[in-house]
């Protein structure tokens, strides 16, 4: 019994020293700022790890088309290409903490 002990509470440490690291890795990618492009370039926007859109940049001859529906159409996949960057980075920087092992809310 007193084996079984030991060895769960070597687990426990090691579920912690996890914990800790994708606590960190989340705090890190808080920081970064990912670009999402559409439009060949016309719209950039630049997104934190946190998912917070920081900065829209639209090429001005863009805007000179007049066609708003286009313009909403490239904002939106310029802020879901950011996104999708900063999830997947996301990702591959937790999978090499859980190795690969998907854990709910992290």
């Amino acid at each position: 019994m007193k084996g079984m002990m030991g060895g769960m509470a070597g687990l426990m440490k090691q579920a912690n020293q996890m914990q800790m690291k994708m606590k960190k890795i989340q705090e890190e990618l808080a920081t970064r700022e990912f670009e999402g492009t559409s439009g060949g370039g016309a719209v950039k926007v630049k997104v934190n790890g946190d998912n917070k859109v920081l900065a829209v940049t639209i090429d001005p001859e863009v805007l000179k088309s007049g066609d708003a529906e286009m313009m909403q159409d490239l904002v939106v996949s310029a802020v879901n290409d950011a996104l999708k960057l900063a999830k997947d980075t996301s990702t591959k920087e937790m999978a090499k903490v859980t190795g690969g092992i998907s854990l709910p809310g992290f």
